[in-house]
């Protein structure tokens, strides 16, 4: 089973985001896992053994308790894969930002050619949309007027 397969489901995916809390004793998470999932302790358990053996928890007894806590190393393997896709889709909106920006400079220049008629005559039905790409947060396309 890949790190993928393990991550795939749901309960495991909580599990890790309590985890990520700090450490926690198998029965409080198997009530707060079973409880929003509707399923029993031991099903929480086997969800427990699976990130164990695959490396994304580590355990230790205290008492009768048994503690687990969230090991960090297996999770560099799911960083790097959505890294690459992070690159794949940053390119393509770069791109995507370009040619918009490209394209509001073409339609400027055209409206800078044709306005002084259009705006005595009164111009479109639509208000000016001012297209500007920002750096930080993609596209805006805010409606101006």
């Amino acid at each position: 089973m890949e790190a993928f397969d393990v991550l795939g489901d749901p309960v495991r995916r909580r599990i890790l985001e309590l985890l990520a809390r700090g450490e926690r004793a198998a029965g409080e998470i198997a009530a707060d896992v079973g409880a929003e999932f509707g399923i029993s302790q031991p099903a929480v358990s086997q969800h427990l053994k699976v990130l164990r053996t695959h490396g994304f928890t580590t355990v230790r007894a205290e008492g009768t308790r048994r503690l687990y806590a969230l090991d960090p190393a297996p999770l560099g393997e799911v960083e790097d894969w959505a890294a690459g896709l992070r690159r794949f889709w940053e390119q393509r909106l770069d791109a995507l930002g370009t040619e918009l920006a490209r394209g509001a400079r073409e339609r400027r220049r055209a409206g800078q050619r044709t306005a002084p008629g259009r705006a005595a005559a009164g111009g479109g039905d639509e208000p000016p949309v001012t297209e500007e790409p920002t750096t930080d947060q993609g596209w805006s396309g805010r409606r101006t007027g």
